[in-house]
Order: structure tokens, then C-alpha cells, then sequence
């Protein structure tokens, strides 16, 4: 190996690389909602249906480059259930139901709502392990919880709508896909943990897209094909492989940190890239929601029993601590 691709591969391996490319993951997982939106582009481009099946299906052709370039051998039966929960919450379930929502509801309103994903991951790993969390925890979620419904309930005139209810359909089974990928992370390497969801996801997404391209207008605008192109290579796919590799390098705590930004980031495309005006309440809400984040982070959570690790995120796909890397 030349000496440049050592010090490379080294800086990689160091807690500045790690935070690196966690940070990396963040920023590409910040761009999502506008991406959705330009692959919908006002109607004009492709539906809700296609956005998903089409997202899904390119990036299961690019999972499966990379485990037979990687020889990667069939997970084990026992991983299958995990990945089934991978595959449902967070490659169909969750870009479909946000991508719904986006028809009718601004990228700036969801990114506020969404921003309580990871309490809710940490909420459904908890009660999935059994694991006892802290009251300052429960607290701080509640808050949080209190915080968007109170936001969503007032931009619509105390009325939920349907996009609000798809936005929370969202939270909820992203959430349950996360902490099965969580669980499935301690034991095997981050990146194909959701290499093989995007796989196994790839007989509904495709069929999705059959069905979708058949009966839905397809308008192949340039919006259309630049934020479907980046929802599959990088939302659905490479932004994981960054994230998973940053956080087996500097561990859970230190990238859940680096993701309180997500929110903040996406408003700030949210008004550059989709021209959208940015309510007072938007950045309030998600100012608030992330110092609830940042209360879980800090006092959220109670000491192992000896023997076992948590494994519990409040910032996004948990690995234990110096767990693998791709």
C-alpha cells in the first residue's frame, strides 16, 4: 500500500476522520427532504409511488454491487427478522409515508416534526431491550414530543392533517427500523446492515415501481431526475455507509451529537434550495426539540448492567462502542 493511502486509511481510523465522516452522513441525510421535493417538483415531476419504488430499487442495484464486490456471504436466519424491520421502517415505510406528506406539507414543517426521530429510536430501542432509562430522559422526550404537536397543531389551525398524521406514521416505524438496525449493527459491519434492508426491501419496491410508473404521471424534469437520483444513491444508501463507518469509529454519544444539526441544516436548504419562507415557529420548535435531544444525551441515560451494552441512540442507527466498520 503507497504511503499516501496509509496515512488516508489512518486518518480515517482517528477520531478526526470518524467525526469526519459522521459529520459527512449528517449533511447528506440534511438534504433529503429537499431532494424529495424535487423529485416530486410541484407535480410536475414524479409521483409519491414512483419517488419510493424508484428510490428503493436504485439503491438495492447499488447495495448489491457492493456485497458482491465485498463477497459479503447471506446474513444468518436469525438477522433476517432485524432486517425485515430495516427494510419496512426505513426503505419503504419511511420515504413513502414522508414523500406523502411532502405533496401537501413544506420541507421546513416536516424537518421540524421529524426532528423527534431520534428520542422516538431511543424510546422504541429501550422498550424493545427492556432497557431502564432515566426520568430525565422520559422528561426530555415528553417535552420534545409536547414541542412538535404543539408546532404542527399550530400551523395548521389546531388541526392535525393528513400530512402531519403521515409525518408521525413516519417517526414511528423509522424509529422501529432504527433500533432493529441498531440491534443488527453489534454484530454485523453498519454498512451492511442497510445494504441488505435496501436487498430485501427490493421485491416490494420493485413491484412499487411497476405499478407506480404504470398509473402515475412521470414528468422527467431536472428536479425530478436530480433529487431522485440523490434520494437513491445517497439518502437511501452512501449516507449510511458514512454514518455507520463514523460511528464505529468515535462511537454512539460523540455522532449523536454531530446530528442535533440535521434539523437546523434542513431549514437552512429548505429556504436556499426550495425558495420557502421560513416561519418564526419553525426555527423555534427545532431549536427546542434539539435541547431536549441534547438533555437525553446528557443525562438521559442509566448505567449498563454489567455485561451488557445499550446500544441505544438518541442521534440515529446505533453501534456499540469501537463496533465494526466497513
Amino acid at each position: 500500500m503507497r504511503d499516501h493511502d496509509s496515512a488516508t486509511v489512518s486518518f480515517l481510523d482517528s477520531g478526526s476522520g470518524g467525526a469526519t465522516l459522521a459529520g459527512l452522513g449528517v449533511l447528506t441525510f440534511s438534504f433529503s427532504f429537499p431532494a424529495t421535493a424535487w423529485a416530486l417538483d410541484g407535480g410536475h415531476g414524479l409521483g409519491p409511488w414512483t419517488v419510493t419504488g424508484v428510490r428503493g430499487v436504485l439503491a438495492a442495484l447499488l447495495a448489491l454491487a457492493c456485497l458482491r464486490r465485498g463477497r459479503v456471504p447471506v446474513p444468518e436466519r436469525r438477522h433476517w427478522r432485524g432486517l425485515l424491520a430495516v427494510a419496512l421502517g426505513c426503505v419503504v415505510g419511511f420515504p413513502l409515508l414522508t414523500t406523502l406528506a411532502l405533496q401537501t406539507s413544506t420541507s421546513a414543517h416536516s424537518a421540524v416534526v421529524i426532528g423527534v426521530l431520534p428520542l422516538a429510536t431511543a424510546a422504541v430501542s429501550a422498550a424493545l431491550g427492556r432497557t431502564r432509562l432515566s426520568p430525565w430522559f422520559w422528561g426530555a422526550a415528553g417535552v420534545g414530543a409536547l414541542v412538535v404537536a404543539v408546532f404542527a397543531l399550530r400551523q395548521n389551525h389546531g388541526r392535525p392533517t393528513a400530512a402531519d398524521l403521515c409525518l408521525f406514521g413516519a417517526l414511528l416505524v423509522c424509529a422501529v427500523g432504527y433500533a432493529e438496525g441498531g440491534r443488527l449493527a453489534r454484530e454485523l459491519p453498519g454498512w451492511q446492515v442497510i445494504a441488505w434492508g435496501v436487498v430485501a426491501a427490493l421485491p416490494v419496491t420493485a413491484l412499487t415501481a411497476a405499478v407506480a410508473l404504470a398509473v402515475e404521471p412521470v414528468g422527467l424534469t431536472a428536479h425530478a431526475l436530480t433529487g431522485i437520483g440523490y434520494l437513491a444513491a445517497v439518502s437511501q444508501f452512501g449516507g449510511f455507509v458514512l454514518w455507520y463507518r463514523g460511528m464505529a469509529v468515535i462511537g454512539v454519544p460523540r455522532a449523536s451529537q454531530l446530528q442535533l444539526a440535521q434539523p437546523l441544516l434542513t431549514l437552512l436548504w429548505s429556504v436556499l434550495l426550495l425558495g420557502e419562507r421560513l416561519p418564526a415557529s419553525a426555527l423555534v420548535a427545532a431549536v427546542l426539540v434539539l435541547g431536549c435531544i441534547a438533555t437525553t444525551q446528557r443525562f438521559g441515560r442509566r448505567a449498563p448492567e454489567p455485561g451488557k451494552a445499550l446500544g441505544v441512540s438518541v442521534g440515529g442507527p446505533a453501534v456499540p462502542h469501537g463496533g465494526q466498520s466497513d
